[in-house]
């Protein structure tokens, strides 16, 4: 049987629509550091191990999502928090809420460098607007919320980055942002996923109720060379 490709998302993603942001040595690949830190492979021999660590340098660690081979000699493989894998068959009821602003500027960009780093650390990075459109939603000079597009694959659009300031939430901004992304997948021929750590269960709540339903538990694993 054919693999699904949501159960391998970042190869999919590098070797199809995101093709033009890959670093790749055989059956390996990965983002820019400076973009997100995914890396892949195509499938978990020991071979495609070796071809992904000399892609990565000795002090940065990365993701593995779905698909991961057995750590090389002098790297450790571990093992994070249980994320659930969510997807949006259908474009829901619309919610009002605030228009939102692209966010595209220099300074658009270090507001949402710190709103990440405030509540979703460790996964934007300052090129992560490459990977896609990201949009905003402001309250004066301050950003209140936002989201955005990520992994991009045949047929699948992951929505990221929902992050909303702690003096905004239950405003339906989320919610908001949420409904226009997946209108924007829809209308350019991809479906919504997500990926939400299991234990966050406000944010599967807010997920569920914008449509999305639960496709499976998928490991997520952190990859780093040993401390000489």
């Amino acid at each position: 049987m054919t693999e699904h490709c949501l159960e391998n998302p970042v190869w999919h993603a590098l070797a199809t629509q995101h093709a033009g942001l890959a670093i790749t040595a055989g059956g390996a690949a990965r983002y820019p550091a400076t973009v997100a830190p995914f890396a892949a492979v195509r499938e978990s021999p020991g071979r495609a191990a070796m071809q992904l660590a000399s892609l990565i340098g000795d002090d940065e660690p990365v993701y593995l999502v779905g698909c991961a081979p057995p750590a090389p000699a002098g790297w450790s493989l571990e093992p994070q928090k249980a994320v659930t894998q969510m997807v949006c068959p259908v474009l829901p009821t619309e919610p009002p809420g605030p228009e939102p602003v692209t966010m595209e500027s220099e300074s658009q960009r270090a507001d949402m460098l710190e709103l990440t780093a405030l509540v979703f650390p460790g996964f934007f990075r300052p090129r992560t607007l490459e990977m896609g459109i990201y949009l905003g939603i402001y309250d004066g000079a301050r950003l209140a919320a936002m989201a955005g597009e990520r992994m991009r694959l045949d047929g699948y659009q992951e929505v990221s980055a929902v992050c909303t300031h702690p003096d905004y939430t239950g405003r339906g901004l989320a919610q908001r942002l949420l409904w226009l992304l997946a209108r924007r997948a829809f209308e350019r021929g991809f479906t919504p996923f997500l990926h939400v750590f299991s234990d966050n269960s406000r944010a599967i709540g807010v997920y569920r109720l914008m449509g999305y339903l639960v496709r499976r538990e998928i490991p997520l694993w952190t990859l780093r060379k040993h401390a000489n």
